[in-house]
C-alpha cells in the first residue's frame, strides 16, 4: 500500500512539474499549446510576448511595487478564504487619508465593478449624462437592461469636456452626470476650480460622478480631486483604482467614495464587496497604497515616455492633445485610426483603434521606454504606408 502511494505521488509530481515547465495546464480542458501562446499577441497572463510593445491598455508595466509583490506572495496561502481583515484595513487607510470614515468607502474589482453598480442604480431613475467622448464602458453595462441610456453633450472643436453644455443638459431626465477627469481617451483635464463649481451646482440637481482613475498621474493630484466635496456634503461620488499608477491592473482592486447612505445604496446593486475581491489583490493594495518611492518612480517614467511620444508625434508632422495621463490621443490627419492600428500591429506594436466616430484619432499608452522607442521607430514607416 505504501509503495503504491509513493509511486502515485511521484507520478503526480512528475506530471505536475512537466506541465509547469512547459507552460501547460494539467487539466486537458484548460490546456493551451505553448507554441500558440507564444505566437499570440498576448500571453496567457495578458503580458506581451517578447518583441511586442503593448501600448493599448494604459497599464503601468513598472508595477507591481516590490512591497506589493512580497505582500501578494504571502497572501497566496490564504487564497482559500474570502477577503476579510485586509479589506477593512484598506478601507481604513483610504478613509484616513481623506478625513472620511470607512462607511464612505466601497471596495471594488478595479473601479469597474462599483461604477457599473452605480450606473445600474442611476438607470433605474433616468439617463446618464456625459461628454461626447468619455470612458463609457461601465455606463453601457449599467444601462443595458434599462429603458434609460446615455446622453452626450455635443462635440467640441478641441475635444474638451464642455461643462456649461453639461450643466444646461441636466434636467429631470438625468439621474447621473459623469465626468472622467482626466478624461479617457483624450487625456485632457478640467480646471479644478471650474470642475468644483460645476459639481457644486449640478449636485443640487442630480448626482455627479467624477472618475479619477488617472488622478495620481496629474501634475497636481490633490488639487484636481473632487473628494473634498464629498466631505463637505455635496451629492458627489468619486472613483479611484489601483489599475493605473499602482501597476495592479490584473489584480482588480479599486474603490468608490461617497456619502455613507449613498455608498450603502450603491452596494445593494452588486455583491458584497469583499466577495468581489481577491486576497492577493487587496494585500498588494494595502502594501503599495503609501509606497511613495514606487509611485514617484513610476510617475517619472510615465512622464518621460509621454514626452518621447509627444516629440515623435511632432516630428512626424502630427499633433496630439495635451495629456495629464499615461496615454496620448494623437490626431492622424487623414489617416484612419483603425488602419494605423493594424499597421502598427504588423510592426509588433499594440495601440488602440477608432473610438466612436473619431476615425482619425489614435490613442497610444505609455510603456517601458524600449517599447515606446519601438512605437516611435514604427510610426513613420506605417504613416508612409497609409499616405
Amino acid at each position: 500500500m505504501t509503495m503504491k502511494t509513493n509511486l502515485s505521488r511521484r507520478a503526480f509530481l512528475s506530471a505536475s512539474t512537466a506541465a509547469v515547465s512547459t507552460g501547460l495546464v494539467a487539466f486537458p480542458h484548460l490546456a493551451i499549446a505553448k507554441s500558440k501562446a507564444i505566437s499570440s499577441t498576448t500571453s496567457l497572463f495578458g503580458a506581451p510576448p517578447p518583441g511586442v510593445a503593448k501600448l493599448n491598455a494604459n497599464e503601468n508595466p513598472y508595477g507591481p511595487s516590490p512591497k506589493a509583490i512580497i505582500a501578494m506572495t504571502e497572501a497566496i496561502s490564504k487564497g482559500a478564504y474570502y477577503v476579510g481583515g485586509a479589506g477593512e484595513t484598506l478601507k481604513a487607510m483610504i478613509a484616513e487619508r481623506h478625513g472620511l470614515t470607512k462607511n464612505h468607502i466601497i471596495l471594488s474589482s478595479g473601479s469597474s465593478s462599483a461604477l457599473t453598480n452605480l450606473a445600474m442604480m442611476a438607470s433605474q431613475k433616468g439617463s446618464i449624462l456625459g461628454s461626447d467622448l468619455f470612458w463609457d464602458a461601465t455606463s453601457f453595462m449599467g444601462t443595458r437592461n434599462s429603458e434609460h441610456g446615455i446622453k452626450r453633450t455635443p462635440k467640441t472643436d478641441d475635444l474638451s469636456v464642455d461643462l456649461d453644455a453639461m450643466y444646461f443638459a441636466v434636467d429631470g431626465s438625468i439621474a447621473l452626470a459623469q465626468i472622467c477627469n482626466p478624461n479617457n481617451p483624450t487625456g485632457s483635464i478640467v480646471s479644478p476650480q471650474k470642475l468644483q463649481e460645476f459639481c457644486k451646482k449640478v449636485s443640487q440637481k442630480t448626482m455627479v460622478l467624477v472618475d479619477e482613475a488617472y488622478n495620481e498621474i496629474t501634475d497636481e493630484p490633490e488639487e484636481n480631486s473632487m473628494i473634498p466635496l464629498i466631505k463637505d456634503g455635496y451629492n458627489v461620488v468619486v472613483t479611484r483604482t489601483f489599475s493605473k499608477i499602482y501597476g495592479l491592473a490584473g489584480m482588480r482592486v479599486g474603490y468608490m467614495i461617497a456619502a455613507p447612505e449613498t455608498a450603502q445604496l450603491i452596494s445593494t446593486y452588486g455583491h458584497n464587496h469583499f466577495y468581489d475581491l481577491n486576497q492577493a489583490g487587496v494585500a498588494a493594495a494595502v502594501a503599495s497604497y503609501n509606497d511613495t518611492a514606487f509611485l514617484n518612480y513610476s510617475k517619472s517614467k510615465i512622464l518621460e515616455a509621454r514626452e518621447m511620444i509627444a516629440t515623435a508625434v511632432a516630428a512626424n508632422g502630427l499633433t496630439a492633445l495635451p495629456s495629464q495621463t499615461s496615454f496620448m490621443f494623437v490626431n492622424l490627419g487623414d489617416i484612419n485610426a483603425e488602419d494605423f492600428r493594424q499597421g502598427m500591429a504588423k510592426e509588433n506594436v499594440m495601440i488602440r483603434g477608432v473610438y466612436q466616430d473619431y476615425t482619425h484619432w489614435s490613442r497610444v499608452s505609455v510603456g517601458k521606454l524600449p517599447d515606446v522607442e519601438k512605437y516611435i521607430a514604427a510610426m513613420p514607416k506605417v504613416l508612409d504606408s497609409l499616405s
